[in-house]
């Protein structure tokens, strides 16, 4: 972290921090997801249920790993930073979504791959930031957790994409199911 942290260190705890922000907005939307995948009957979509369990726990990694990095470079780990009001205030309307009682899954998991593509980009943009800063060991670990990331995205698009067609053409095809690939 020293060569990426001394680049500037207050703009550098900005940029963990809104990662952080947005790590913990995902812990909170995929224990949403998995509450509803746990009441639902269908076993297609109980299938859904481990792999996310794993995406929820590896967001979790995530907001604990950050939490010791800011606090490594002297950092609240609670502060809210520009950035990460910023996160927060964008990521309202993916709560608002998710946590509707009238939201359909469907809908959730649509809500629940935006998110993911946000997390992605941040991620992404960690990852470059350290390559910039020929911060070798910091940038590794970023692109661990943007590995992590993308598994999470691809899930999403193809639980997404299954329940579309799912919902489109059930008439025509009643073999579609969501958790299959």
């Amino acid at each position: 972290m020293n060569s990426l942290s001394k680049q500037n260190r207050t703009n550098v705890i900005d940029v963990l921090t809104e990662r952080l922000t947005f790590e913990r907005t995902g812990v909170r939307l995929y224990d949403r997801i998995l509450e509803r995948i746990r009441a639902t009957g269908d076993p297609e979509v109980s299938g859904l249920h481990a792999p996310m369990t794993a995406f929820r726990d590896q967001e979790k990694e995530h907001e604990e790993w950050l939490e010791a990095k800011i606090r490594e470079m002297g950092g609240s780990a609670h502060a809210m930073t520009a950035r990460a009001t910023l996160v927060k205030t964008e990521s309202r309307g993916l709560e608002e979504v998710i946590f509707d009682e009238r939201a359909t899954l469907p809908q959730m998991l649509h809500a629940l791959l935006a998110a993911e593509l946000v997390d992605n980009a941040g991620w992404d943009l960690l990852v470059a930031l350290a390559d910039e800063a020929n911060d070798h060991e910091l940038k590794k670990q970023f692109k661990r957790r943007l590995h992590e990331e993308e598994d999470h995205l691809a899930l999403l698009q193809r639980a997404v994409a299954r329940f579309a067609k799912r919902e489109v053409l059930a008439a025509e095809d009643p073999s579609v199911s969501p958790s299959g690939s």
